[in-house]
C-alpha cells in the first residue's frame, strides 16, 4: 500500500509518503529562496518522496515566524520558488507549498504581530494586535496573492496553514478568539477566516490543482477544539474546495501533548470519519511497519518530517524493509 499511487484531482502521486512543511530558517530577510533550499528539497526528491511540502511561506513579512523563513509576498520571490520546483520535478517528484501567515506566534523583529485578539501566546511573545474586519478582508487577498505566485512558480498543490496556533488556526479556536462580530463566536463565525481564504484562492488557482487543508485537532485543553469541533466546522466550508485535510494537533497554547509514535492517528480518523475527506497524518514515524499500519486503518497519505530529516533516502529504504520493487534513481541503481 505505502507505494500504491494516489491522485487528487489532476495530481498522481506515485506513493504515499508526504514530506511536510518544516521551517529551514535559512532564508534571508528579504524571504527569498537560497541555495540551502533548493538542495533540502530537491534531496528528498532524488529520495522518492511521493509529495514534498515546502515549509511555512509567509504571505506577508510579519506574517513569518522569523525573520528567516521564505516569503511568497512580493513577485520577486518566484524565480527562487520556481527554482526549487523546477528541479524536484526533473528528479520526478511533485511538490507543494505551504501558504502561511503566523499571527500571533510571529517572530519577526521589529513588527507588531496581528492576531483575531489581543491575547499573547505567552510572556514571551509580543502582545499582539487584533485586526479589524478590513485588515481581516486585506489578510485575505494577501493568501489570495500568494497563491497566485505559487501557481506561477509551478507547484503542483497548495496546503492551507490552519494549525499550530498560527494565525488562521488563532480564529478556529475559542481559546485565542474572543471577538464578538462575524469572525468569532459561535462556529460558523469562527471558521469565517478560514472560508473566505479558501474562496480567494479557488478564484485565482487552476481549477484541478489540489488544496491541502493543515488543522490542529486538538487543542489540549478542556475549554478548546476537539477533533469532533474541527470536523464540525470543515463540513461547513469543505465544498469549497478541500481536497485533503493534514491533521495535526496542538500549539494554539503551549500546552505539550504526550507524544508517541502515531499519537495522532485517531484524531485523523476521526475527522475523515466525520467529513468524508482524505486525510494526511503523521506524528514520530519512523517506521515502513508503522506508514503500512496507517494505510490499512484507512489513512491516505502519511507523513514522516524528522524521519526525512535524518534520512532524505528513507522512501528506498522503506521499498527495501517492504520487499517493494520501486524505481531508483539511474545514478543510484548500483545500490539496490
Amino acid at each position: 500500500m505505502l507505494f500504491t499511487p494516489i491522485s487528487f484531482k489532476s495530481l498522481t502521486l506515485k506513493n504515499r509518503i508526504v514530506m511536510p512543511p518544516m521551517c529551514m530558517y535559512s532564508a534571508a530577510d528579504d524571504g527569498k529562496v537560497t541555495d540551502w533550499h533548493v538542495t533540502h528539497y530537491v534531496t528528498r526528491a532524488v529520495g522518492q518522496v511521493g509529495l514534498i511540502i515546502v515549509e511555512a511561506t509567509g504571505i506577508e513579512p510579519r506574517g513569518r515566524i522569523s525573520n528567516q523563513d521564505l516569503g511568497i509576498w512580493d513577485d520577486d520571490h518566484i524565480p527562487g520558488l520556481k527554482r526549487v520546483v523546477d528541479q524536484v520535478h526533473a528528479q520526478g517528484g511533485k511538490i507543494g507549498i505551504q501558504l502561511a501567515h503566523a499571527g500571533r506566534k510571529s517572530g519577526v523583529v521589529n513588527s507588531t504581530p496581528v492576531a483575531p485578539s489581543a491575547i499573547a501566546f505567552s510572556e514571551e511573545y509580543a502582545l499582539p494586535k487584533a485586526l479589524t474586519v478590513q485588515e481581516i478582508k486585506e489578510v485575505v487577498q494577501k493568501f489570495a496573492q500568494g497563491a497566485k505566485r505559487a501557481v506561477a512558480a509551478g507547484f503542483d498543490i497548495l496546503e492551507i496553514h490552519a494549525a499550530h496556533g498560527y494565525l488562521i488556526n488563532e480564529f478556529l479556536s475559542p481559546l485565542t478568539n474572543t471577538r464578538t462580530d462575524e469572525y468569532g463566536g459561535s462556529l460558523e463565525k469562527r471558521i469565517r477566516f478560514l472560508e473566505e481564504v479558501l474562496l480567494a484562492v479557488k478564484e485565482v488557482i487552476p481549477q484541478e490543482m489540489p488544496i491541502i487543508v493543515r488543522v490542529s485537532a486538538d487543542d489540549y485543553h478542556p475549554e478548546g477544539n476537539t477533533p469532533e469541533l474541527v470536523a464540525a466546522m470543515l463540513n461547513l466550508v469543505k465544498h469549497h474546495g478541500i481536497d485533503v485535510v493534514n491533521v495535526s494537533s496542538g500549539a494554539v497554547i503551549a500546552a505539550m501533548p504526550r507524544a508517541y509514535a502515531g499519537y495522532q492517528i485517531a484524531m485523523a480518523l476521526t475527522i475523515k470519519e466525520q467529513t468524508q475527506l482524505p486525510v494526511l497524518a503523521g506524528g514520530l514515524i519512523t517506521e515502513p511497519v508503522q506508514v503500512q499500519q496507517m494505510l490499512k486503518a484507512g489513512i491516505e497519505l502519511v507523513y514522516t518530517g524528522r524521519e526525512l530529516l535524518r534520512n532524505p533516502y528513507w522512501p528506498l529504504q522503506a521499498a527495501h524493509v517492504l520487499q517493494q520493487e520501486i524505481q531508483w534513481p539511474e545514478a543510484y541503481a548500483r545500490a539496490k
